[in-house]
């Protein structure tokens, strides 16, 4: 799979975390819920991980399958099909998740422009099995 089809694919992770507009009662937005926001976080730190660091690479059948059961959860929880595409149309809800992504990788070491520091947090993060490291591999 290429890059684009992997940035299209944490796109729509970043996606589903969105507010929805119209929300029934019961139900808190997507972006509230840990469980999604927490995914898709991951997803966004597992992307620019690979990005910036040569080494790393996307899991890109796994990424498309943690993908599904994500969007499987939050229909599961209430929320509709159309509740989700909408999310991925909004840029502000997408850019704070990147937020999140962004201060994430900073706490964990990352350093913009030092490749060997996104690298190290991969390696970190594939050998601590975490989320966003299994959505990676390295040689």
């Amino acid at each position: 799979m290429t890059t684009r089809v992997f940035l299209g694919l944490v796109a729509g992770m970043v996606g589903l975390c969105l507010t929805a507009p119209v929300m029934a009662q019961d139900k808190v937005p997507l972006a509230e819920n840990a469980h999604i926001r927490d995914s898709l976080v991951a997803g966004r730190v597992a992307d620019v991980l690979r990005t910036e660091c040569g080494s790393l690479h996307a899991r890109m059948l796994l990424a498309l399958s943690k993908l599904d059961d994500l969007k499987d959860y939050a229909i599961a929880e209430g929320y509709t099909e159309a509740e989700v595409k909408a999310f991925l149309k909004d840029k502000a809800q997408k850019d704070a998740m990147k937020a999140v992504a962004a201060d994430y990788l900073a706490k964990a070491g990352a350093v913009a422009g030092d490749e060997e520091s996104y690298c190290r947090v991969g390696k970190d993060e594939i050998a601590k099995g975490t989320l966003a490291g299994s959505l990676l591999w390295s040689w």
